[in-house]
């Protein structure tokens, strides 16, 4: 049987965003991941329904200082980051994509690595709101995101993982043969629903949420 969260219980579920920034969503961007770009809409409008139902919404932030003092091995994986044209602290490829802008008193935490988890306090802010279950939107898939599911997990977190509002780019040949976006997208989904998270779409999602307001109207309407 496949892990499943149900019911989903707002007050105790928390949206991670995921690396939603100019640097990976913008036209022209050098890191671009199509597949986020073209689910930019369908996010903006889950962020909403987060919003009314009582579901809190925190994003990451992937950020480099431009000295490369917190850069690790990244200089020998990204050229763009590399040469310090991307993800560079301060600069305006690093600010989450404005479609999808934090609401007031939203936090963005900005993280050195894919995992939001990853030499940051989101743990701390997710226990002090009293958390239980996390979900997992943004970009890339395979990257940030998974890293954060898994981390999720590793941290005794529920972890729900949405189909379609992630999204990641096409892989070159590197020596292992190259994949499109759609493939690369669909084997992360595969493993994390074996292994790691609720993999569900927008729709079930929101089909599955209950909290404290809904009932109370439901209540007092019968």
């Amino acid at each position: 049987m496949p892990y499943r969260v149900d019911p989903i219980d707002a007050d105790k579920t928390v949206m991670i965003v995921v690396d939603m920034q100019n640097d990976f969503v913008a036209e022209g961007a050098k890191l671009r991941s199509a597949q986020a770009a073209a689910m930019v809409p369908k996010l903006a409008a889950t962020l909403k329904f987060c919003r009314e139902n009582g579901i809190r919404v925190v994003y990451t932030a992937h950020a480099h200082r431009r000295d490369g003092c917190d850069m690790g091995l990244y200089d020998d994986l990204y050229p763009p980051i590399a040469d310090r044209s991307t993800l560079v602290d301060g600069t305006p490829g690093v600010e989450i994509y404005p479609a999808l802008a934090p609401a007031a008193g939203e936090h963005v935490i900005k993280k050195h690595r894919y995992s939001g988890f990853f030499g940051t306090d989101l743990d701390m802010i997710l226990r002090e709101w009293g958390a239980r279950t996390v979900v997992v939107s943004g970009t890339t898939t395979e990257n940030c995101c998974h890293a954060t599911a898994r981390d999720a997990l590793f941290h005794n977190y529920s972890v729900i993982f949405l189909s379609d509002a992630t999204g990641t780019f096409d892989y070159p040949d590197v020596g292992q043969g190259a994949m499109s976006a759609e493939e690369v997208h669909k084997a992360t989904l595969v493993v994390l629903a074996f292994s790691t998270a609720d993999v569900m779409t927008v729709d079930d999602f929101k089909a599955r949420v209950t909290n404290s307001k809904r009932s109370s109207a439901a209540t007092k309407a019968a």
